[in-house]
């Protein structure tokens, strides 16, 4: 469970004696410091680390650092725009202790994800998890909230391969049997590290990609799980490490075949009852869930801007390799790229839900469940509904068939999504002026970065970043 309110200069009340007493339990565990995390704009998660002693005096006064990392690229550049991308300036990271895991995979460390603050104690506005937060606690106010859960896929490669290569760590087919014992040892002590760090895991299994492999964990409330999907892939790293294996989280760790994802799952309720099932709209969704997948279907286009917002996201966005390439959606229909979840019969109130396809791990998980909330919220405000599903694949229909769904193809650069992105005035409404323009900055320095690069080149320069 999350912290759902503000920090505040010498911390909520009682906070700095629960840290205090923190600090003595997990003194007496053998960890040594703590990792204060956080996600900034290209999806590229930082840190700064205190000793286990100083976690009253973070709760307290949080850590400092630069505001400059919100214009970081992926590959360390630094952007500017009117606010942010100077030297000047500094901001207080604020440790969540309800959040606060010991590292089972990391001996001697626990791991903190962190609310950004200024000097002077307001919200620092390019802060993605308060982003997040402030869009739930939003939608709180209309009576809706949600439970969200973030698949995670990754490749693992070979530690001794040559610098920059990767060299696929298991043979075998998709899904494979072959792969599963290869690397048993492996996913056993993931599981094992994840039980100990109270995540629950739903599933881990051999993917479609050489060397490929995915874990969903249950879905929890959005911030949860924007924070669980962080620790999540700090927890692959280090098991992966001490098996002389390396992770690469990349969309597209090759510039061929099929990439990395981050598939999104929502589901909105009201006073307990899940809205994607039990109603009378479309397989049983009510009014606001139909609104709500409207919305987020409309703002497919913008929303890839923060869903898929690497260079190397595109490697990864083909039709035809169930990545969702279509603005369309439909029962279970893994090529659409938004898919309708029923689930098992029996099951159906706690399982029905929306899939959002065109999602890969570049993205800030903060800022994506942020923003397709309040795309969909959009929705719902407005009573959208949805046009024609979409069954099979929906590169395979007809141009006539395809404009009166509205089916058209996302778009195939990151240019073109960030100007559907900065022409929405929904998406950058919610995020306010100085998040909006970190997300437009970076993604143009990312473009420009990779100006002239072939496919292969653009794959090998995303390759060990995320």
């Amino acid at each position: 469970m999350s912290t759902l309110a503000d920090p505040v200069p010498g911390g909520r009340p009682g906070e700095v004696d629960r840290a205090r007493a923190l600090s003595g339990e997990l003194a007496g565990r053998g960890v040594h410091g703590v990792v204060l995390a956080y996600v900034d704009t290209a999806g590229v998660t930082r840190v700064k680390t205190v000793p286990t002693v100083g976690l009253a005096s973070a709760a307290a006064w949080g850590v400092g650092m630069s505001p400059v990392f919100d214009t970081f690229l992926a590959d360390d550049r630094i952007v500017t725009t009117d606010v942010l991308g100077s030297p000047d300036g500094d901001l207080r990271l604020y440790p969540d202790l309800d959040a606060l895991v010991v590292l089972a995979a990391q001996p001697g460390w626990a791991w903190a994800p962190v609310d950004r603050i200024t000097q002077d104690g307001a919200a620092h506005p390019a802060c993605s998890r308060t982003f997040l937060r402030r869009t739930v606690a939003a939608a709180g106010a209309r009576g809706l909230s949600f439970r969200a859960g973030i698949e995670i896929e990754w490749s693992l490669g070979l530690d001794s391969a040559p610098p920059g290569e990767f060299v696929p760590a298991t043979a075998g087919p998709a899904y494979g049997a072959i792969r599963q014992v290869e690397l048993s040892a492996c996913t056993a002590d993931l599981l094992a590290a994840c039980a100990a760090q109270e995540v629950r895991v739903e599933q881990v299994h051999p993917e479609y990609a050489p060397g490929q492999f995915e874990i969903s964990t249950a879905a929890l409330d959005p911030v949860g799980a924007a924070d669980v999907s962080v620790l999540v892939r700090q927890t692959i790293r280090a098991v992966a490490r001490r098996h002389g294996l390396r992770v690469s989280f990349s969309p597209a760790v090759v510039a061929r075949g099929v990439g990395n994802g981050g598939h999104v799952h929502l589901s909105a309720w009201r006073d307990g009852a899940n809205l994607h099932t039990g109603g009378d709209g479309p397989y049983g969704m009510t009014g606001d869930a139909e609104a709500f997948t409207a919305g987020v279907l409309a703002r497919l286009p913008a929303l890839t801007a923060v869903t898929a917002p690497s260079p190397a996201s595109r490697l990864r966005l083909r039709p035809s390799q169930w990545a969702g390439v279509f603005t369309a959606w439909g029962l279970e229909t893994r090529e659409a790229a938004l898919r309708l979840v029923r689930g098992t019969a029996g099951r159906r109130t706690e399982g029905a839900n929306l899939e959002v396809k065109p999602v890969d791990l570049a993205a800030n998980p903060y800022l994506a469940l942020g923003s397709l909330i309040a795309a969909g919220l959009d929705g719902v405000a407005s009573g959208a509904r949805l046009p024609e599903e979409t069954r099979g694949d929906p590169a395979a229909l007809d141009p006539g068939t395809a404009a009166v769904r509205g089916v058209r193809r996302l778009p195939e650069s990151l240019a073109d999504a960030v100007k559907e992105f900065a022409a929405d005035e929904v998406l950058r409404g919610v995020l306010g002026p100085v998040l909006a323009d970190a997300v437009t900055a970076v993604r143009r320095g990312e473009i420009e970065g990779v100006a002239g690069l072939d496919d292969e080149r653009i794959a090998a320069a995303y390759r060990w970043v995320y």
